[in-house]
């Protein structure tokens, strides 16, 4: 067995471990979407080795799909760790808050395109370079967002022990990686270089899992509630975006009225 083996069967291993430890703590409860994308994870890399090794000219559309749906689920997963992170007030916020909050993660997302392209991704065929395009993107935002939860956990009242900066730290650490390597890539002349830096990233993601698996064999930390401060201020900007989507209803209706008036 080669090393690029090897990694992956421990990978599968470490895996399997998080999704039956995901579901013997019923994390599915909280955070869905992650429990989805861990087992999603674990399902494509084994798709992804019985195609390699038996269908291997169906190798790169398997890849397409595959890093397609992982970076659906992993926006999804930043959505949902956002809105996790205000539950102390979650009950008066408006229903379409995690709407607000997919639109403004999109719109990072969409902010980060233009930088993220890579010059080596211009040797790519179209359809590659795309997905190598969105899946640069996806990592800078993963980057992102566990640098701004970090940085405010403490006006979030959130801490280390908490799933929501766990879940980010680990995404965080990897996608650091994975940039990091990309970079390299530019410079890199060789197979063997290309493969080296593919396997640190693996061993990347691997202490990602691991630290995952540490993280919920222990019981989760009691959800502090907001500063009163912050409370208000969530609250304040929470209202403020619920008067403007009233005002342009109202405004419409009115157009609409006047229109049928003529």
């Amino acid at each position: 067995m080669n090393l690029d083996d090897g990694l992956l069967f421990a990978s599968l291993l470490i895996q399997a471990v998080l999704v039956g430890l995901l579901t013997y703590r019923r994390a599915w409860r909280s955070i869905p979407f992650f429990c989805v994308f861990c087992v999603w994870e674990f399902a494509s890399n084994v798709g992804g080795y019985v195609v390699l090794h038996y269908f291997r000219d169906s190798y790169r559309l398997y890849y397409l799909y595959d890093t397609a749906i992982d970076s659906v689920l992993e926006f999804s997963v930043l959505i949902e760790l956002a809105w996790s992170v205000l539950r102390p007030i979650r009950s008066s916020l408006p229903r379409q808050t995690p709407w607000v909050i997919a639109i403004l993660v999109l719109g990072v997302g969409a902010a980060i395109w233009p930088f993220s392209g890579l010059p080596a991704f211009a040797s790519l065929p179209p359809a590659l370079r795309a997905i190598a395009h969105v899946e640069q993107t996806t990592s800078i935002l993963r980057v992102l967002f566990f640098l701004a939860l970090a940085g405010s956990s403490q006006l979030l009242s959130i801490g280390w022990r908490d799933r929501e900066l766990q879940v980010a730290s680990g995404l965080g650490f990897s996608s650091l990686v994975i940039l990091a390597m990309a970079m390299l890539r530019i410079h890199e002349s060789s197979w063997a270089q290309y493969r080296h830096s593919a396997q640190i990233t693996v061993a990347s993601y691997m202490f990602s899992l691991i630290y995952w698996i540490v993280c919920f064999a222990q019981k989760e930390a009691e959800r502090r509630e907001f500063t009163p401060q912050m409370q208000n201020l969530l609250l304040a900007v929470a209202g403020v975006a619920r008067a403007e989507r009233t005002a342009l209803t109202a405004s419409s209706r009115t157009g609409t009225g006047n229109r049928d008036g003529r």
